[in-house]
């Protein structure tokens, strides 16, 4: 989305910032070293001169980097007064869960949102939930209990990067056992569906894929539910008991003949299959994307039914709108199955982007494993997870694809510098705040005020995402985009924060546009009154010349014209 928020105002003194060179910048003086982004080893400070390619700075080693102009591409107009946001009086966010993690990424989220977020939102309405292995430890893990509950309940979910203990961090941790991943209840008992991973990209700086990247990974079912035990020689029984008292049968027999067997048995329900294929195909038309379906099912033969389902309902509903769209052209007009193994290989070689796949469980675990590494790394890439609350509702937790950052978090603790990338993070709290708008303006559509808030919110994100993008983009972000001498993880948030405080104030209105009456008609362009006619009607009822009407001369041109309005009366009783 477009954002249009700069003034004039705001546009002549940018301008005049350009032409100067330079673009205040109010943080620390010791020097750093340029952007890597430009290819630098010059000092500067870090308060002077942002790279531009004014004729002013043409000798610049920075001139051949495509900077921004100092408010972005598309800052042209105020946002409507109903959007815009101040200091002076917090917004109240709408109701969302918050749940939060442990090491550096905690770190970094809540500096994130004691600089970025409380300024400008009242966030009481967010129910916070701790899912440090500390936190599930006291409470027996009543705590993740409580937040997959609070996040059926409410239905937009933020959560930070945690922690699933190894049988050395139980020890380090002095827990009292090895607590599971969060991910296999939060899916559960969010009735999950898929869990999608987009690549993140920032106009201007050139990543991995040149063009988004679309995932669809379902989010239930196979390895990830797995039962296993290990067992010696015998016979592996798999027997299907139905649901519905019919006979029960065999689905696998095996003849175990080795000493040391491990069993595995795994199962992928489809009934939410369907689900998946119109999330996938709808956003792939959005974003613009070609659609891809990747399973193993020329050996995997149960996968079978994932790919039939994905046809039918592309061949039923949408594949009409791709083709019109031009989308099926490199694919021969329909929609196109990959085998795992190929779709490895494309991944590498289709840069270009502009696609999307969808696969199962483990398939969508490696595979956008690896679209994070081509794209950079895996804090370049979102993770949606996406479920139906039992009332229909959609649910969507959002999370960075990365962990903890424990190396970061040790460097901290022994007060050394870090320089965290916030990016992944970011964008999963811009989607949490953006969902939960949505729901409260869903579950009240004539709520006046849940609207104001969503345009509020919609408004404060578009604009916290450019203020972010800029930052990278005038060379002042961390140091695995900026080089050695990038920000630091507080310096960074530092001056996100100080930009965006500039973007949202130039939005700001002294007051709400005034209430204007209906234009005069005469402006239209088919305004054809016989004005010497209407002088002549006019000067008949003007009896005292004045050049005006009284009301009873009024009262009478009207009578006269019978245009006058008329009392309402009761019709008469019948006289019975």
């Amino acid at each position: 989305m477009a954002l249009r928020l700069a003034t004039n105002r705001v546009a002549a003194a940018a301008a005049a910032a350009a032409s100067r060179g330079r673009l205040i910048a109010p943080l620390q003086t010791q020097t750093r070293a340029a952007s890597s982004l430009v290819v630098s080893s010059s000092k500067r400070p870090r308060n002077a001169t942002a790279p531009t390619t004014s004729a002013a700075s043409a000798s610049s080693p920075c001139a051949s980097f495509a900077s921004p102009s100092p408010l972005g591409d598309h800052l042209r107009q105020r946002r409507a007064h109903n959007a815009t946001l101040s200091k002076d009086g917090k917004v109240p966010a709408p109701p969302m869960v918050y749940i939060s993690g442990e090491e550096m990424t905690r770190y970094a989220s809540e500096l994130i949102v004691d600089q970025w977020i409380r300024p400008y939102f009242d966030t009481s309405a967010w129910e916070t939930f701790d899912l440090s292995c500390k936190s599930r430890d006291e409470t027996d893990d009543k705590v993740l209990t409580d937040a997959v509950e609070a996040g059926a309940r409410i239905g937009a979910i933020f959560k930070e990067p945690t922690i699933t203990p190894s049988a050395l961090q139980v020890k380090a941790f002095g827990l009292s056992k090895a607590f599971g991943s969060p991910n296999g209840a939060m899916r559960r008992g969010w009735n999950g569906i898929t869990i999608s991973r987009d690549t993140i990209h920032i106009e201007g700086i050139e990543l991995g894929y040149k063009n988004p990247v679309l995932f669809e990974r379902h989010a239930v079912g196979g390895e990830y539910g797995a039962g296993w035990n290990e067992v010696g020689k015998g016979t592996l029984l798999t027997t299907y008991l139905p649901a519905d008292g019919t006979a029960p049968f065999v689905v696998d027999k095996r003849d175990l003949t080795d000493d040391h067997n491990v069993c595995v048995v795994y199962h992928n329900p489809y009934d939410n299959v369907e689900d998946l294929a119109h999330l996938f195909f709808k956003r792939c038309l959005e974003a613009n994307v070609t659609p891809y379906i990747v399973t193993k099912k020329t050996v995997f033969k149960w996968q079978e039914g994932f790919w039939a389902t994905m046809k039918r309902i592309f061949d039923a509903d949408y594949k009409e709108q791709f083709v019109d769209a031009g989308l099926m052209d490199k694919c021969g007009g329909g929609l196109k199955h990959l085998i795992s193994d190929a779709a490895t290989m494309q991944l590498i070689r289709w840069t270009d982007g502009g696609f999307g796949m969808a696969a199962h469980n483990y398939d969508g675990d490696m595979l956008t494993d690896q679209i994070a590494q081509v794209h950079r790394s895996p804090g370049f890439i979102t993770s949606n997870l996406v479920g139906r609350a039992d009332d229909g509702r959609i649910i969507k937790e959002f999370e960075a694809s990365h962990g903890t950052v424990s190396d970061l978090w040790a460097d901290h603790l022994a007060g050394r510098e870090t320089s965290l990338n916030p990016l992944g993070m970011v964008e999963a709290m811009i989607g949490a705040m953006r969902h939960a708008a949505f729901l409260q303006v869903e579950s009240n559509p004539d709520d006046v005020a849940a609207k104001d808030v969503k345009a509020k919110v919609d408004n404060y994100t578009d604009t916290l995402r450019l203020a972010m993008h800029n930052t990278f983009r005038y060379g002042q972000g961390t140091r695995d985009m900026s080089g050695p001498g990038g920000y630091t993880t507080e310096d960074f948030v530092a001056k996100v924060a100080w930009r965006l405080d500039r973007y949202l104030a130039a939005q700001e209105e002294e007051a709400p546009p005034p209430t204007l009456e209906e234009p005069d008609r005469m402006y239209r362009r088919n305004h054809d009154v016989d004005h010497t006619t209407l002088r002549e009607l006019f000067d008949k009822y003007d009896r005292k010349n004045a050049g005006s009407l009284d009301y009873n001369d009024f009262a009478r041109m009207l009578s006269k014209m019978g245009v006058a309005p008329v009392r309402e009366t009761s019709e008469k009783e019948p006289d019975v």
